[in-house]
C-alpha cells in the first residue's frame, strides 16, 4: 500500500535548543544526545504532541491506525534511522532509542509502527539483503512508498522460534514454494511486502524472503478484540503455495543466527519504547495528582501518593541508566545478546509496576482513555511480552552469567 501525501510543510525547522527536560528525566539523561540529535528529538516531540496525541485515544479505541501520520514519519527521518544509505544524519544507538521513547510516551501503536517498518523490515533487508535488494527496497521503505512487514512468529511458535518454526520454503528452479501460517504480524494488513521467514526443506536451515503482499495464495487477516496496541494492525498471515522468485530471497539469512542479529540491533528500542509507556503514564499521574483534591489538598501533597510517584520515577530513572549503557555498548561495536535482553527484560518489568501504580495513583479514572493513564496501562502488557518474553530474556542473561543453558 503506497502512501502518499500533499503536505509540504516542512519538519526540518528545528524546535529550539536545548531541548526541554521532560518531567520523568529525572537525572537529565537527555544530555547525552548531541546538539543535532537533540533538534531532531524537539522536533519529533512538537510533532507527537500537536498531532498524533489529539488524536491517539480515539484511533485506540476504533482500533484503526492513524495512516495520515505515515508520511510525516518518513519525513521526519524516523523510518531507518540507523542505516547510512538512508538516515538523515549521523546518529548514535543512544538517540534512537530516545525516540522510541518519545514517540511511545505519546503512543505505543505509532512507535510499534515504527520499529516494524524501521527496526524489523528494513533492518532485515539491511543485515540480509544483496547490495541490488538493499538499493532496490531501502530507499523506498525509508519514504514510505514501501510499507514492510516481518513474518517470523507463527500460531504455534513464538519463543521456540529458532528450533520451532513450521513455515517451510522448498525451491523449484529459480522460485521457491512458501506453505505455512504467521501471527501477531504487525501492518500486515496494509504493507505492501511482508519480510517472511521460513525453513528450507532442503537443510532445514532458517531463510528469509520478501513476499509482495498481492501474490497469489497470501492473506492476511486482522486480528480482533485485542486489549493491548489496539491501533496497531496485527494480522494473521497463512501462505499457500505462494511462489517467490530468487531475486525475492534475502541471502544474506542462511540461518535463525542471522534473524537473532535482527533481533539484538532492535530488542534494546524495545526497552526504550517501554520506558516511554512508564513516563507517559507517570506524566499523567502526576499532572493528575497536582489537580485533584481531596481532602482538602492536592494528592500530590499526601505521603502515599509521593511515595508512588517516586517509585515510578525511580524506576524509569534505572532504566534509562541500564538501556542507555546497552546502547552505548551497541555504539562501540561490544552489545552482546544478553546486553539488550537484560535492558529488555529489566525496563518491561519496571514498565509494568510503573503503569500500575500510576493506574492506582488515578483510582477509578484510571480505567478511563481520558484521564490518560489506561491506554498505557493497558498497551505495557504488549510490549511486555513482544521481542522476546521477560522470561525468554532472562535466560539468555541467566546463560551469559552461569555458563549454563536453562531453555528447555
Amino acid at each position: 500500500m503506497t502512501i502518499t501525501t500533499t503536505d509540504e510543510t516542512a519538519l526540518d525547522e528545528p524546535a529550539g535548543d536545548p531541548l526541554p527536560y521532560l518531567v520523568g528525566d529525572f537525572y537529565h539523561f537527555q544530555d547525552t544526545l548531541t546538539p543535532t540529535e537533540r533538534q531532531s528529538v524537539a522536533q519529533v516531540r512538537e510533532y507527537f504532541e500537536t498531532e498524533v496525541r489529539p488524536i491517539a485515544n480515539d484511533c485506540w479505541n476504533r482500533a484503526e491506525f492513524p495512516m495520515q501520520i505515515i508520511p510525516n514519519l518518513a519525513r521526519l527521518g524516523l523510518l531507518g534511522s540507523f542505516i547510512p544509505d538512508v538516515r538523515r544524519f549521523p546518529n548514535s544507538a543512544v538517540y534512537r532509542g530516545w525516540m522510541a521513547l518519545e514517540m511511545a510516551r505519546v503512543d505505543a501503536s505509532a512507535s510499534t509502527f515504527v520499529g516494524v517498518q524501521s527496526g524489523l523490515a528494513m533492518g532485515a533487508v539491511d543485515v540480509g539483503g544483496s547490495p541490488e535488494q538493499r538499493a532496490e527496497w531501502l530507499p523506498r521503505m525509508a519514504s514510505a512508498e514501501v510499507i514492510a512487514s516481518f513474518g517470523l512468529t507463527e500460531p504455534l511458535s513464538g519463543s521456540d522460534s529458532a528450533r520451532g518454526l513450521r513455515t517451510t520454503a522448498r525451491r523449484e528452479g529459480d522460485t521457491w514454494v512458501l506453505n505455512g501460517a504467521k501471527r501477531w504480524i504487525g501492518n500486515a494488513t496494509f504493507a505492501d511486502v511482508v519480510v517472511i521467514f521460513a525453513k528450507d526443506e532442503a537443510d532445514g536451515q532458517v531463510k528469509g524472503f520478501l513476499v509482495d503482499t498481492t501474490t497469489d495464495g497470501f492473506t492476511a487477516t486482522r486480528i480482533e478484540n485485542k486489549i493491548a496496541l489496539r491501533s496497531v494492525q496485527n494480522a494473521d498471515i497463512t501462505l499457500t503455495d505462494v511462489r517467490v522468485p530468487e531475486s525475492m530471497r534475502l541471502p544474506g539469512i542462511r540461518s535463525f543466527k542471522d534473524v537473532a542479529h535482527v533481533l539484538r540491533l532492535t530488542r534494546c528500542e524495545v526497552a526504550w519504547q517501554a520506558i516511554g509507556i512508564a513516563l507517559g503514564a507517570y506524566e499523567a499521574a502526576l499532572a493528575y495528582a497536582q489537580e485533584r483534591i481531596q481532602f482538602g489538598k492536592p494528592i500530590a501533597a499526601h505521603q502515599l501518593i509521593q511515595d508512588l510517584l517516586v517509585t515510578c520515577v525511580g524506576n524509569i530513572t534505572a532504566s534509562i541508566a541500564v538501556c542507555l549503557r546497552a546502547s552505548q555498548l551497541q555504539d562501540a561495536g561490544e552489545q552482546r545478546d544478553e546486553h539488550s535482553a537484560l535492558a529488555k527484560a529489566f525496563a518491561t518489568a519496571r514498565m509494568r509496576e510503573t503503569v500500575a501504580l500510576a493506574r492506582e495513583i488515578l483510582g477509578g479514572n484510571g480505567i478511563v482513555l481520558d484521564a490518560g493513564v489506561a491506554r498505557f496501562f493497558a498497551d505495557a502488557e504488549a510490549i511486555y511480552s513482544y521481542e522476546g518474553t521477560r522470561e525468554m530474556n532472562t535466560l539468555i542473561v541467566g546463560r551469559a552469567i552461569t555458563g549454563s543453558a536453562a531453555f528447555v
